[in-house]
């Protein structure tokens, strides 16, 4: 009997999945479970699965595993709580930035409670990913979704019930179909949410889908970790409503993010000078050229003419949007990725769950509709720490062509008031950095130095011609001689990805290759001071690397 299938237009859901799902049986023979989640009074397997109490671990366990295993000797600001949460069987909502470590709590929580933990992610397209930069952590994770061929699925399936995996992956569809039948007789001790706002019709990014969770945690009887780098007070608050949290600790990090530079820069003629967009943008693509960018567009057109444009200045990049067929969009993401292309033109249909962490700069080439999705897509640069360029370019027209896409939809009234407030933030005068905070409820004073109202971050952009040249990279900001050991760095860190057919900054970070490149290890303890580098990846990539350094250092 096939499943009850939900009426979807998301490309990321492939009908003929909810097809296996419904060919699968039980281990018993008995019929898979159909449909949605159902609340426990109805589920016998709810019924008899118990109530997961705290974990206790010791301070000096947490903090070896998370040196051993992830690199690092202290936690970044509210890790630890989430992570104290999870292990106290208590309900979370998280709320921070996009770089600021979120995936490593549930990470290192799945490490120390046991069992399994289930991951909620919302793109099926980026779970691969996910999963390979888990498993160089020397993490058991898996992901179980439509991308996959039905054996293979069938066997990640019985390795799930054998208690194989301390990871699994699954999109929100998943859980309505005939996996929950397997997830019900497995050891799942905790459960994370990944982009939770997706669950709020008060959020910017509203999917049906995620209204699939509403009982997730009453069937399992695990604490659940809802995490998201944006929400204002009414989304939180639907959030922990949706997913029916109990007593939550909120977790709110500083929406300031001091290592992106912002700018906003109005298009057309005004204060005596012309800002032709196209010009603009090649400019900051040619400064960076061999580095990783996105540029946002308003519609596809603009997303396939700036990628045109770019190419014809020597710049390797590409359109993304969702016009295109599934193949050439996973195409593109995957390039993009591996650093086989440098810029992504794209819509909005790009970017979310990216974990690409050395995308040195954002350019939207039109005005964004609300400050959260601009928060959001600035977010995706500097994931590493590292400075990043941060470029908006709007204009009163783009306010105008924005509510004629929205016109006549239900909520268009609302949409309308998100895209007047973010007009009235490009057209500021006061710290952009201060102004974002601001808007989720936070107050920071000015930064000082990473915006283009408190210091001046745009003379030569503004003074310079038509592109035409490149200058080599300079964001990592090193002098000479440790610029080039970057860059050799960098050269052996794309061949080993390519041989295990990974993304490049799964191996490391250009954050752990600055510190390289700075510290010059020579030795296996040297390289374990490496931010970034734990046990696992010494054993795997350590000899590599200190042969690399070893040999620039003698020829130095």
């Amino acid at each position: 009997m096939a499943p009850n299938v939900p009426n979807t237009s998301d490309p990321g859901i492939d009908d003929g999945y909810w097809e296996m799902l419904g060919a699968d049986t039980t281990p018993d023979g008995a019929p898979a479970h159909q449909g949605t989640i159902l609340p426990p009074k109805s589920r016998e397997i709810a019924e008899r699965r118990a109530v997961r109490g705290p974990v206790e671990v010791a301070d000096a366990i947490v903090m070896d595993e998370l040196e051993q295993t992830f690199g690092y000797d202290t936690f970044r600001p509210g890790q630890r709580d989430v992570l104290d949460a999870a292990l106290a069987a208590q309900d979370c909502l998280a709320v921070m930035p996009t770089g600021s470590g979120k995936s490593l709590t549930y990470q290192l929580a799945a490490r120390l409670v046991g069992g399994t933990t289930l991951v909620i992610s919302p793109l099926i397209a980026l779970m691969k990913d996910q999963v390979d930069a888990a498993n160089e952590l020397g993490i058991r994770a898996t992901f179980i979704n439509s991308s996959i061929e039905y054996e293979d699925r069938l066997a990640r399936i019985d390795a799930l019930r054998r208690g194989d995996y301390e990871l699994v992956y699954v999109a929100p569809e998943g859980l309505g179909a005939s996996l929950g039948a397997v997830l019900d007789r497995s050891d799942v001790r905790l459960i994370a949410v990944d982009e939770a706002h997706c669950i709020s019709q008060w959020g910017h990014d509203f999917r049906p889908a995620y209204r699939q969770l509403v009982h997730l945690k009453s069937q399992y009887g695990v604490p659940v970790l809802a995490l998201t780098a944006t929400a204002t007070e009414r989304v939180r608050t639907d959030i922990a409503h949706q997913l029916d949290l109990v007593d939550p600790l909120v977790v709110r990090t500083s929406f300031f993010r001091p290592n992106l530079k912002l700018r906003a820069i109005k298009k057309g003629e005004h204060d005596g000078r012309t800002v032709k967009v196209r010009d603009y943008l090649g400019r900051i693509a040619v400064d960076r050229r061999g580095e990783s960018g996105i540029v946002y567009t308003m519609s596809r057109k603009a997303a396939e003419s700036t990628a045109e444009y770019l190419s014809g200045l020597g710049i390797r990049a590409a359109a993304y949007h969702a016009g295109l067929d599934a193949d050439e969009r996973t195409r593109v993401q995957d390039a993009f990725i591996r650093d086989d292309i440098d810029v992504v033109c794209a819509t909005v249909a790009f970017g979310m769950g990216i974990d690409k962490s050395n995308v040195r700069y954002v350019v939207h080439r039109d005005m964004p509709k609300s400050v959260e999705g601009y928060y959001q897509e600035i977010g995706r640069a500097g994931r590493d720490g590292l400075d990043s360029d941060c470029y908006l370019f709007y204009s009163w027209a783009d306010v105008m062509q924005l509510e004629r896409m929205i016109s006549g939809s239900g909520t268009e009234q609302s949409q309308i008031g998100h895209i007047r407030t973010m007009y009235k933030y490009a057209e500021t005068d006061k710290c952009r950095h201060r102004g974002l905070p601001l808007y989720f409820g936070e107050t920071i004073d000015r930064c000082e130095t990473s915006c283009d109202e408190c210091t001046d971050l745009d003379s030569a952009l503004h003074a310079a011609g038509t592109p035409t040249a490149a200058r080599l990279p300079v964001t990592v900001q090193l002098d000479e001689a440790g610029s080039d050991l970057f860059e050799e760095l960098r050269g052996l860190r794309r061949r080993l990805a390519d041989d295990r057919n990974v993304p490049a900054y799964v191996v490391f970070s250009d954050a752990s290759l600055r510190d390289m490149a700075v510290r010059k290890p020579l030795t296996d303890g040297e390289f374990l001071a490496v931010s970034g580098v734990g046990a696992a990846k010494l054993e795997r990539y350590g000899a590599d690397f200190l042969d690399a350094i070893r040999s620039w250092v003698e020829r130095s």
